[in-house]
């Protein structure tokens, strides 16, 4: 069953139980469960080895989910990329 179809078998109340679920048990996926466990041991590992700074779960997650740039923030981008390649802005006249 893909994406699509497990959505339109599953209501709202439905899934919000499973979200519910998931905050109290934890991720679902494996993986997740997985990459979590490792993040632990690496925490550990760093805090027991004398780390200049205490070491957190999260700092050795991966993050999936990037915060999406605004319109003004990759415009923004553009223009420092066109000045150090030497571009210019042509203004309507």
């Amino acid at each position: 069953m893909n994406v699509r179809e497990l959505l339109a078998r599953t209501s709202s109340h439905e899934l919000t139980e499973w979200m519910a679920y998931e905050r109290v048990t934890g991720p679902l996926d494996m993986r997740l469960r997985s990459e979590i466990s490792a993040g632990i041991v690496a925490a550990t590992v760093a805090n027991s080895n004398g780390a200049k700074r205490k070491a957190k779960v999260s700092d050795f997650l991966i993050t999936w989910h990037k915060r999406r740039k605004t319109v003004h923030e990759m415009w923004q981008e553009v223009m420092k990329a066109n000045t150090a390649l030497g571009g210019s802005i042509k203004r309507p006249e």
